[in-house]
């Protein structure tokens, strides 16, 4: 009788499978590292029971805010108050085609597109006239700066 050959099936990136000390490892950081990024809000990991998971997108925005603080000098209070105004690939530059298909991109924005406050919906409209704003201006750019 010949086995049944088990398909391996690869594992998101948003599925939280790294407890806080091997992400804490894969990221050369103490544990105590991520819990104060958490504390201020800039993670969020998922809770399995008392445990803190992190996915490979966590891992991968933990590694952008390092580099924002150590890199780029932005201190944590400075990082959290840009992530207000601007989503995380304009602070870095991320070229388009590397943040739209960037599992780990943090988009907290507030839209400056006038809305009314508590209709998620009208946020969610608000933030996609944002959005298109921001393409047409850099298309326009491009455009001004090969013609």
């Amino acid at each position: 009788m010949a086995r049944k050959k088990t398909e391996i099936v690869p594992v998101r990136s948003d599925v939280p499978i790294y407890p806080i000390g091997v992400a804490a490892k894969l990221l050369n950081v103490h544990p105590r590292t991520l819990r104060i990024y958490e504390k201020e809000g800039l993670i969020e990991p998922a809770q399995q029971g008392n445990r803190r998971m992190f996915s490979a997108d966590d891992i991968q925005w933990i590694s952008c805010i390092r580099r924002f603080i150590h890199e780029d000098g932005i201190s944590i209070p400075g990082l959290k108050k840009l992530l207000e105004f601007v989503p995380c690939w304009e602070i870095s530059d991320c070229p388009e085609d590397v943040h739209q298909c960037c599992g780990a991109k943090v988009d907290k924005a507030v839209p400056k597109t006038l809305h009314r406050v508590g209709n998620a919906q009208a946020r969610a409209e608000a933030k996609e006239q944002d959005v298109q704003k921001r393409k047409s201006a850099a298309s326009a750019k491009k455009h001004q700066s090969s013609g």
